[in-house]
């Protein structure tokens, strides 16, 4: 759930990015217009934009129903058109080959190039929660892009959770859900503070303004410094900072890049709209085959809490991975490397199938 946040300081990998010499199509870029959009506080945007990336071309039924569509969720900020996420899946014979599949790939409300306080709004620009976006993601699919199934639900981080609301509030839209990185519970714990940490530290500096800075407030130092804490894992970290020098030469480099790159508003905005995230009272309703895929050195999702192990079994057709810590995972940006996890998207097409 972190990366614009980080966009090009390379903590979660989320960051939007070309993918080098890939052999899948280059995605085609769109925007949707969603008139008079009401949020759940009751504020409406006259214009919401919903920027979206497709590939590959949808394919029907007789009945006209889509059989190949994906939908594709980033982490708070980020997309996948990078190497080690689009290079792994998207190509010639790849897990999600774009020549098979309808990859779509959407900028959630708040992230990317859809509508966002940073726009010009600022603190003026309507609360918006992760209820917010996923009905705008399912209005997205529906109207500007005349998806009326979906083949698989995936996302990771943020893109997860959002993955457990879809299956709740769309069971009969899809036929398998992936979350990765996520937990199906309220946003609580070591969870919430890290988040409040930001979130404080930015509301409480003088210099915000209540949202209407001529420049990007000091704080905006902590933001990139605490998605830096929680993200990856301490081998990795120690790896790359083994002396005093290293560690805060990498930490002066986030903070000079987040100041480049990181809004202060879209921050808080982003960090606050996983508020009303509560999938708990619901799990039972997912309908879909759900595989939930988590990796034991995620320290925003410690496996040590046994969250994931109980809750999947109120899911009809629940079941879980954990992928053990090794040199290849990235903490909780593993979500992100899919040569350690495409196997079990493979198995879950395949036992999916129709």
């Amino acid at each position: 759930m972190l990366k614009h946040l980080l966009a090009g300081l390379l903590v979660l990998g989320l960051c939007i990015g070309q993918a080098g010499a890939a052999d899948y199509p280059p995605p085609i870029e769109g925007d949707y217009i969603a008139k008079n959009f009401r949020f759940a506080g009751g504020e409406v945007l006259p214009e919401l934009r919903l920027h979206y990336r497709t590939l590959g071309t949808p394919q029907r039924n007789a009945q006209g129903q889509v059989l190949n569509a994906v939908l594709i969720l980033h982490g708070t900020g980020g997309q996948f058109i990078r190497p080690e996420f689009a290079g792994e899946l998207f190509g010639v014979d790849g897990v999600l080959d774009a020549s098979r599949f309808y990859l779509i790939l959407p900028d959630g409300i708040g992230h990317g190039r859809s509508s966002k306080p940073s726009d010009g709004l600022r603190a003026g620009f309507p609360r918006y929660g992760y209820e917010d976006m996923v009905r705008a993601e399912h209005l997205l699919l529906t109207e500007a892009l005349n998806v009326n199934h979906l083949r698989l639900v995936m996302g990771t981080s943020m893109g997860g959770m959002h993955t457990w609301l879809w299956g709740e509030r769309y069971p009969g839209f899809m036929d398998a859900l992936m979350p990765l990185a996520s937990l199906p519970i309220q946003i609580s714990g070591r969870n919430r503070i890290w988040r409040r940490v930001i979130i404080d530290a930015i509301r409480h500096d003088p210099a915000w303004q209540s949202g209407n800075y001529t420049k990007q407030p000091p704080s905006l130092a902590t933001a990139s410094e605490m998605l830096m804490f929680m993200s990856s894992n301490p081998p990795l970290r120690q790896q790359q900072m083994p002396t005093v020098a290293a560690a805060d030469a990498a930490i002066d480099k986030i903070v000079a890049n987040g100041e480049r790159n990181i809004d202060a508003n879209d921050t808080v905005y982003q960090l606050e709209a996983s508020g009303d995230y509560d999938p708990g009272p619901g799990l039972e309703k997912i309908q879909a085959p759900l595989l939930a895929v988590n990796s034991t050195d995620d320290l925003i999702n410690p496996p040590e809490l046994g969250i994931l192990e109980r809750e999947i079994r109120r899911v009809p057709k629940g079941s879980m991975v954990m992928i053990p810590l090794s040199p290849d995972t990235r903490g909780h940006g593993s979500h992100t490397m899919a040569a350690l996890w495409k196997e079990h998207l493979q198995g879950l097409l395949r036992a999916t199938a129709r």
